[in-house]
């Protein structure tokens, strides 16, 4: 079965499109996109998610959907995650994406933004003994820890890499007192967060992740073989965020590139979420995984239909 499975974020828009084997529910990507409309940039100030946001997003679903078409895809998949929950014309989008392209759009609870984060991130590894995955969004940040496939406990924070820039860094480069301000919203949201239960697996997925082991490789473009599963150590975030705390937006973008474009003015922040993140658990290193939301939504919905048709057997036996 061919599944495209689209995955709508404060500030990107990614998609993912792969063959999925219904007898074992393996997941072989084919094709990997993403876009960065930003759709959350201001909505929790507003309240909404504005016009101008909703026509980058839709020009971005709208090539989305030729390119499902063109793999005949048997099944779309669309995940909104924290601007839909935070937005009041939420329903009237999910209205419009499904009178224009047809989709239905799903927006997902904290919580299970946390699950899919963290079944979209398991089937990639060697071993999932003992594990946690944080998943730094736009304007949340998710924490799981697991075992296997069972999850143990999950943590949704109301802090993310656009809304911490949005709230606390009006500065470029950031000034001291703004740096100190974010540090302490960090601190006190992880403080929630009991220490005992850091694990030496930490895996850590989504955009601002990805983009910092691109930093550390290199890498001018985003190349999925060399970034995922490559280590980030607790030295290699002091040294980043200790140079993006001298750069202004532009410098960022000039020293790093093209694969930093659309993330220059927020990746300090989201870095910063990480690097008190691993400060918390006392991390010497973490491993980075290019898989997440997208990949758990399909996991996801595979489990419920395998639900669904072992209830439809247990009907027809009764009847």
């Amino acid at each position: 079965m061919t599944i495209a499975s689209v995955d709508i974020g404060t500030n990107t828009v990614l998609l993912l499109i792969a063959e999925v084997d219904s007898s074992t529910n393996k997941i072989v990507p084919l094709i990997n996109e993403y876009r960065m409309p930003r759709i959350g940039q201001g909505t929790k100030l507003s309240g909404v998610i504005s016009r101008e946001k909703l026509t980058l997003l839709y020009e971005v679903l709208n090539e989305y959907k030729s390119i499902i078409n063109r793999y005949n895809c048997e099944k779309v998949i669309l995940t909104g995650t924290n601007a839909f929950r935070l937005a009041s014309n939420t329903s009237d989008v999910i209205k419009e994406i499904k009178k224009s392209f047809d989709f239905d759009l799903t927006v997902i609870s904290g919580e299970e933004e946390a699950e899919y984060a963290y079944l979209g991130a398991v089937p990639n590894l060697d071993s999932a003994d003992n594990l946690i995955v944080i998943d730094i969004g736009g304007s949340s940040t998710e924490i799981i820890r697991g075992n296997s496939y069972k999850i143990l406990s999950k943590n949704s924070l109301q802090l993310g890499s656009v809304s911490g820039t949005e709230q606390f860094l009006k500065s470029s480069p950031p000034i001291k007192t703004e740096i100190e301000n974010l540090k302490y919203e960090i601190v006190n949201k992880f403080s929630s967060i009991d220490k005992k239960i850091a694990s030496n697996q930490v895996i850590a997925i989504a955009g601002t992740a990805t983009t910092i082991a691109c930093m550390k490789l290199g890498l001018k473009e985003f190349e999925e073989g060399l970034v995922d599963r490559s280590p980030i150590s607790i030295q290699d975030m002091k040294t980043i965020i200790d140079e993006l705390s001298f750069l202004k937006t532009n410098e960022i973008l000039k020293k790093y590139g093209p694969v930093m474009k659309g993330r220059e003015d927020i990746i300090f922040a989201g870095a910063f979420i990480l690097f008190q993140f691993m400060k918390h658990f006392s991390l010497e290193k973490i491993k980075v995984s290019t898989r997440g939301i997208r990949y758990g939504a399909i996991v996801c919905a595979q489990a419920t239909r395998f639900l669904n048709s072992r209830s439809s057997e247990k009907t027809l036996v009764r009847l």
